[in-house]
């Protein structure tokens, strides 16, 4: 992407989990490493919203608060509007500051995420009295009412508590937050998987509304397949700490090719597949402390072979737009009509 707002290259975290110094000594047992996210590489444009899917444990999260800087990479680099937060050589502390406030984070469940002793004016201006601390009491104040009056609140509601809100009306005070500091990017968690779904329709269409009359870009973080195949315009597939499939939307959810992103949809109820046989969901995802060799996904793949259990594949970019974990020789073969990718993967 030649416009891109925010780049991820190669970015790793791994946690060390050990028991105790003393356990370990005593049992004789090694350090125990957990790889939550192994080597995402990505782009979004200026103005994009990416989806990010998957099953739960695969990284998400992990990747949502690497972003946003409340985790450190253990590898990789994270570039953000030209300036290098982490990773390589990165620019002064001010510019990286600078940076850092052009990004926020929406969290998943919005009562979590409000202090319930502050009262929600209280909220929403404390990023802007952190960041600006010259601003005025009286710009503060005006800046909070414009705030709600923007997520659909009354300047009214500021002087009330969050457990004085319904859990839609919560999270469009968290999505208030998040606008205080007037950011070019959302890191959003999972916003609706906490609502009803009629409350998530109305909060998915203020989002949609905000993007295009300010100008944001999106990183959607969610499990809801049909809520990220309304608001994103390409949808990226984690498995095991990797992104195994990345497309725009349509053409993914019209004719997904990796064997994963195959499962995930097979997964979602169809009226049309009414009566119809389902292949059922295999295994269970494996203990990320002691990962599958080759292929993390072989163990559950109906397709694999004695070469997925040895290699583990790499992305192969298509010229449709398409990055597939396909594998370390895959190679796109035209033909007429169709196009189809050699690899040691047979789903291909």
């Amino acid at each position: 992407m030649t416009d891109a707002l925010l780049k991820l290259d190669d970015v790793a975290r791994t946690f060390d989990v050990s028991p105790p110094w003393l356990d370990r000594v005593l049992e004789r047992r090694p350090r125990a490493l957990l790889k939550a996210v192994d080597g995402v590489t990505l782009s979004i444009a200026r103005g994009e919203t990416l989806g990010l899917v998957g099953e739960s444990g695969c990284g998400k999260s992990t990747v949502a608060r690497l972003i946003v800087g409340l985790h450190a990479p253990t590898r990789g680099t994270i570039e953000f509007d030209g300036t290098l937060l982490v990773g390589g050589t990165t620019g002064g502390s001010a510019r990286r500051r600078a940076a850092r406030r052009g990004m926020q984070m929406i969290f998943q469940d919005p009562y979590a995420s409000l202090n319930p002793r502050w009262r929600v004016a209280d909220v929403v201006a404390e990023p802007i009295r952190t960041s600006a601390p010259q601003t005025t009491r009286g710009e503060v104040d005006a800046r909070v009412a414009s705030l709600l009056a923007q997520v659909g609140l009354d300047a009214a509601d500021g002087a009330r508590y969050p457990h004085q809100f319904s859990g839609g009306q919560r999270q469009r005070v968290s999505i208030a937050r998040a606008l205080s500091t007037q950011p070019r990017f959302l890191v959003c968690d999972e916003p609706t998987s906490a609502l009803d779904v009629s409350v998530q329709a109305q909060v998915l269409n203020l989002m949609r509304d905000l993007q295009r009359g300010l100008g944001l870009t999106y990183l959607f973080i969610s499990h809801n397949l049909a809520v990220v195949h309304h608001i994103a315009d390409r949808v990226g597939v984690m498995y095991f700490g990797r992104i195994v499939e990345l497309a725009p939307t349509k053409v993914l959810f019209a004719s997904p090719r990796h064997p994963y992103t195959r499962m995930l949809l097979a997964a979602v109820p169809d009226l049309a597949m009414t009566g119809k046989t389902r292949t059922a969901v295999a295994g269970e995802v494996p203990n990320p402390l002691d990962p599958p060799p080759g292929c993390t996904f072989h163990p559950r793949c109906p397709y694999a072979d004695a070469r997925c259990r040895r290699e583990a594949p790499s992305l192969a970019a298509a010229n449709d737009g398409f990055v597939v974990a396909f594998g370390i020789s895959a190679v796109a073969v035209k033909s007429p009509g169709s196009e189809r990718y050699v690899g040691f993967c047979p789903a291909k």
